[in-house]
């Protein structure tokens, strides 16, 4: 079928990116489900550092490719041997599948899925399903379900290549996806709030509730407001522990940071001043400058989260002797070290509850064209989440 979606060609554009526009809208051609996978009608997906990411060639990807990884819809069509999904159910995506099998499979969340991040790393989807018998093409690395319609060889059959971003590529009306990469959820969640459950709140939740695990009455303290800091905010918030304190050096989101609750908020600047320091804090701005931030934030005994994803290039200095001295326990967590058939509906029930507020994390709406401006918003620092919804 034909779809129409955002793709980049090249990485490290130039800025403004809404002049010289890195994702070109372009027609796409999406081939059928394949066995264990379902086609998506995308209903919204949220714009994420991670996005950004490869766009300016901190986190290189095959290209040319669809991107996106966070968000939501309603399943169109069902391949063979899919389980527990039916037409008109709606879904959120997940950026890492998991095949349930492998040893890191069997670290509840701790380790990412070793074919799954296989086939994400080569721009593919996963092949989890489909049987050593079958007709249907592949590789080591995994399945393509994409190709571009505008490009075509010498006999007029369409020649472009198009890679999968994190198995789902959700910058586009529709998107063709395994099985495992998709939760149900409920029709009463709104797209602009179930599209942040499979990226944000999944990361920034998780470093809070399965790498942090804050006991009754402890402090937590976030460094980095983004959407998964701010994620990490409100979850910590809805946990009622002790004080929630955040962390930015933009004014802005430590105002955001205020209005949502929390007991105190500060510039990197102001903790190093003011000493301020907690049992658990989470690191969730990506940046090697504010992991040191959040690491001399630890208090005695206590637990540094790191959720954020820097620069492989980036650097880091930390006196490793305080480790030992104070007994300090230093952790990564990716993707919020996410069981997401467990935790998604967790991070839904407590948005019914009232205890976690995604739609505050929502700065702006807008439709797939604007795209290129939002990277701007979003590399100005001057967004939390932007949403993009489809017709």
């Amino acid at each position: 079928m034909r779809i129409r979606g955002a793709v980049l060609r090249t990485m490290e554009p130039s800025r403004p990116y809404a002049e010289s526009k890195p994702l070109d809208i372009v027609d796409i051609e999406l081939d059928e489900p394949g066995p264990g996978e379902v086609l998506i009608r995308m209903t919204a997906a949220g714009l994420c550092h991670s996005d950004l990411s490869v766009v300016d060639g901190n986190r290189p990807r095959p290209l040319p490719m669809l991107l996106g990884h966070e968000g939501t819809g309603i399943v169109e069509q069902v391949g063979p041997n899919v389980d527990g999904l039916e037409l008109g159910d709606h879904v959120v995506t997940v950026f890492l599948p998991r095949c349930g099998k492998c040893d890191h499979c069997r670290t509840n969340g701790k380790l990412p899925c070793i074919p799954g991040s296989t086939s994400n790393n080569a721009g593919y989807l996963p092949g989890f399903d489909i049987p050593e018998t079958s007709s249907v093409p592949r590789t080591d690395e995994g399945v393509a379900r994409l190709s571009r319609l505008h490009e075509v060889d010498a006999d007029g059959q369409n020649s472009g290549e198009l890679f999968h971003h994190l198995g789902v590529s959700v910058f586009a009306d529709h998107a063709v996806v395994n099985q495992a990469s998709v939760i149900k959820i409920g029709d009463d969640v709104p797209p602009e709030v179930a599209a942040p459950l499979g990226c944000a709140v999944l990361t920034g939740g998780g470093g809070v509730i399965n790498a942090g695990k804050p006991q009754p009455g402890q402090d937590v303290l976030i460094v980095g407001l983004g959407g998964v800091g701010m994620a990490a905010l409100m979850t910590a918030l809805g946990l009622e522990t002790g004080r929630v304190i955040g962390v930015d050096a933009n004014p802005e989101k430590l105002n955001r940071a205020r209005e949502l609750g929390a007991s105190e908020a500060y510039t990197p600047a102001e903790v190093e001043e003011r000493g301020i320091s907690a049992p658990i804090v989470i690191e969730a701005a990506g940046h090697p400058r504010a992991f040191e931030t959040a690491f001399s934030a630890t208090a005695p005994g206590g637990t540094t989260v790191t959720v954020g994803l820097p620069a492989p290039t980036a650097e880091s200095t930390i006196h490793p002797v305080v480790l030992t001295s104070e007994a300090r326990t230093v952790m990564g967590s990716y993707l919020g070290s996410a069981v997401p058939t467990r935790d998604i509906p967790t991070y839904a029930r407590l948005w019914r509850e009232g205890k976690l507020p995604v739609s505050e994390l929502v700065s702006s709406t807008m439709p797939l064209k604007q795209i290129n401006k939002a990277l701007d918003t979003l590399a100005e620092g001057k967004a939390v989440r932007q949403i993009i919804l489809f017709d």
